[in-house]
């Protein structure tokens, strides 16, 4: 049986959280004399702590009731808070699975946890019998699974995926930053049959708000609670939440570049696929691509000095760069710099 109780630091069941003004009178009208606030100017109140309106406007969205839902200053925010909640700092472990997203490794180092990373296998996918040895250390707290995968692209399998859950009695984090752009059923709602379930989702990517640093954990009532606890008083600013609200409202325009996105994808491993300077295209279900090309140290220089900026992974993925799907006319200019390479 999940006992959520036995994995949090024992100095986070007994805090007490900072109660901030808003938190004591919750209604908007009056006069506000509570917070020392200044009366005058446009940016002058204290923002919702809980984000409230966002959370409405997620929860039509997303078929999740807003308390089982934590806004983050960026998903970093939420790693940073999970290890802080739940790993006592030089005792306790978390686990990932590399290559994958680098902030796993660096919050770790930030909070002195260890990070166990297991390789995934030669097609990126999680291999059940490096992982099974951890499954029962009363010392491991955090699985983090990155699906779709940064840098690889690729969803894992979903019977690999529900076999941690069931097997690991810690908390599993699965974080969809890219789960907008993939055909794979996100795992959302799951948390309702896995109470070890939480999923991280951003407006970073298909949403196009990377500036406003909006993350979003879904999760059980009690985990989202222990969040909230955590976190600084005022962590998301009024103009990023709002600037979040409004990109919920304009659902068209979300879509529609989504699909601009998708279909320059197919038109990109299309013209990439001609070009002898690309080795290899990995499977992708999100908006980037991983490939392999004779020297990626070289091939990522030649690209900048033609100013166009890859991502140079070869430390991850030998000889591999990512190149993030663009508009059309940047995609060209991808092309064409890539095809002066094959020709010099």
């Amino acid at each position: 049986m999940f006992d959520l109780k036995r994995l949090v630091r024992p100095n986070i069941l007994a805090l007490k959280p900072y109660s901030s003004a808003r938190d004591e009178f919750k209604g908007s009208e009056g006069v506000f004399l509570d917070a020392n606030e200044n009366p005058f100017g446009e940016l002058n109140r204290y923002p919702d702590s809980y984000q409230t309106k966002l959370k409405e406007k997620l929860s039509d969205i997303k078929g999740v009731d807003s308390k089982n839902m934590f806004v983050g200053n960026g998903s970093d925010e939420i790693i940073d808070l999970l290890y802080r909640i739940f790993c006592n700092p030089g005792i306790d472990k978390a686990l990932t699975f590399t290559p994958t997203f680098g902030m796993y490794q660096v919050a770790a180092d930030i909070n002195d946890t260890q990070l166990i990373k297991l390789p995934l296998n030669e097609e990126f996918h999680i291999d059940r019998t490096s992982l099974k040895p951890y499954l029962n250390d009363e010392t491991l707290k955090l699985i983090f699974i990155c699906s779709p995968n940064n840098p690889t692209g690729n969803c894992f399998n979903k019977a690999d995926i529900e076999y941690i859950l069931q097997n690991f009695k810690g908390i599993v984090i699965i974080d969809e930053a890219y789960a907008d752009f993939s055909n794979n059923k996100s795992w959302v709602k799951s948390f309702q049959e896995f109470p070890n379930l939480i999923v991280a989702q951003t407006f970073s990517k298909a949403w196009g708000l990377a500036a406003a640093r909006i993350g979003i954990a879904y999760a059980g009532y009690d985990i989202i609670q222990l969040l909230n606890n955590v976190k600084m008083p005022y962590n998301i600013s009024a103009l990023n939440e709002e600037a979040a609200i409004q990109a919920l409202r304009n659902q068209e325009n979300f879509e529609n570049n989504k699909d601009i996105i998708l279909e320059e994808k197919k038109k990109l491993i299309s013209e990439l696929e001609q070009l002898n300077v690309i080795k290899k295209i990995y499977p992708s279900d999100a908006n980037f691509l991983l490939v392999e090309v004779e020297d990626a140290n070289e091939t990522y220089r030649n690209l900048v000095e033609q100013k166009v900026i890859t991502r140079n992974r070869n430390s991850l993925v030998e000889n591999s760069i990512r190149i993030t799907v663009g508009k059309p006319e940047e995609n060209e200019k991808l092309i064409k710099a890539l095809l002066s390479i094959s020709k010099s």
